[in-house]
């Protein structure tokens, strides 16, 4: 389907914030599924219970953070962080709503795919986290008992990057390594879509809806800066393409807004001693206060759900703390797409398109960073070139 045909369909879905926390497997239809769409991405908490064992398989993943000795100082760190960041999550209800976002998409973008591809329906989302449940390993298990015709691995990670989209797709690498994966079941993969113009159509739409809070004679004077996940500059220089995309991303989006604001990129989430890719936002929104600029947007471009990141990194400690100390009149937030009606309309767009077309697997995919020395990565690579064969 093209995007002109599709965009008619928006505002069938209903905009719903029903709570879906409970659910790893949401069953969009009760005959057995023809398609099942895998949702990869990081996760988090849903308890407090849960923060430590969450820290502790990212810090011992070397996909993600390289540390030395880190069977030794990933735990470590670990069990250092837990009651800091427990604290966070209790001050934002307790635990990630990233589960509860991804069901509630996952079962929008079925009921869409239902209606839109009646000849790959029954359509089931599934979910896969990477470092807390439902587990990418478990999901997969039960997807080999559901056994449906064709499964699409959909990355959740709009821009592309080793440390996040590749330790999701070398995780499931890794649980096929030793064992033979469904020859019954079509594998094929989304890995990135960060130029998607509902995607961007989304993000535009989420920052109209802020810049209407602000007064209508300041509203053109507001700064737009766009917030995404910082990455080491090691990597960086490994060749890890997430910074093109989330630019790509940013660009595109203020072509939507016909560059209504200033706006710019500024990164977040910094951890660790090592440099990382720079301005930092808060850095940022210090050093335009200075410039005499005292009205902010920030836009969680590379984020598609609410989480920890956007619900205290930038609505508590940005927005509301960081604002009293510099002095900013108003630091707003645009929300992330979660379930708002374009937003599902792209990721069905997106599904559609992939099933219709012939590639299974897109060939940038296959490659790896011009500096890569992970060897997983390397295997991993060869993995997919004959899964998705």
């Amino acid at each position: 389907m093209n995007y002109s045909k599709l965009m008619s369909f928006i505002g069938n879905v209903p905009h719903t914030g029903r709570c879906l926390w409970s659910r790893n497997f949401s069953i969009s239809t009760q005959a057995k599924p023809k398609t099942g769409i895998l949702m990869l991405n990081m996760g988090g908490p849903q308890t407090t219970d849960q923060v430590h064992d969450y820290l502790l398989r990212i810090m011992t993943d070397r996909d993600m953070i390289q540390l030395p000795f880190q069977s030794k100082l990933g735990p470590w760190i670990a069990q250092r962080r837990t009651e800091e960041v427990q604290k966070k999550y209790k001050e934002i209800g307790g635990g990630s709503p990233i589960l509860k976002w991804t069901n509630l998409q996952g079962d929008l973008l079925c009921k869409e795919l239902d209606k839109l591809s009646p000849n790959t329906a029954p359509h089931k989302h599934y979910v896969g986290f990477r470092y807390v449940n439902p587990l990418t390993e478990d999901t997969l298990q039960q997807i080999e008992k559901d056994s449906p015709e064709r499964v699409v691995i959909f990355s959740q990670y709009p821009q592309y990057s080793c440390a996040t989209s590749g330790s999701s797709f070398n995780s499931i690498y890794q649980h096929y390594r030793k064992r033979d994966f469904p020859k019954n079941i079509k594998w094929s993969i989304i890995d990135r879509w960060a130029t998607h113009p509902l995607l961007v159509k989304t993000f535009a739409e989420r920052i109209k809806d802020e810049l209407k809070k602000f007064p209508e004679d300041i509203r053109n004077e507001v700064i737009i800066l766009f917030s995404a996940h910082s990455l080491p500059l090691k990597a960086v220089n490994r060749g890890d393409a997430y910074p093109s995309e989330v630019g790509a991303s940013v660009q595109l989006v203020m072509n939507e807004l016909k560059h209504c604001n200033p706006y710019s990129l500024a990164w977040q989430s910094k951890v660790g001693p090592l440099p990382w890719l720079e301005p930092f936002t808060d850095d940022a929104l210090k050093g335009y206060v200075k410039q005499g600029q005292k009205n902010f947007i920030l836009v969680p471009i590379a984020f598609v759900n609410e989480h920890i990141e956007t619900l205290h990194e930038l609505d508590i400690e940005y927005c509301d703390e960081l604002a009293k100390e510099i002095g900013a009149e108003r630091i707003g937030r645009a929300a992330a797409p979660n379930d708002h009606p374009i937003f599902i309309n792209a990721l069905s767009d997106i599904v559609i398109n992939h099933l219709n077309s012939s590639v299974t697997v897109n060939p940038k995919f296959l490659m790896r960073c011009p500096h890569c020395v992970n060897p997983r990565c390397l295997e991993s690579k060869k993995w997919y070139t004959k899964f998705c064969a």
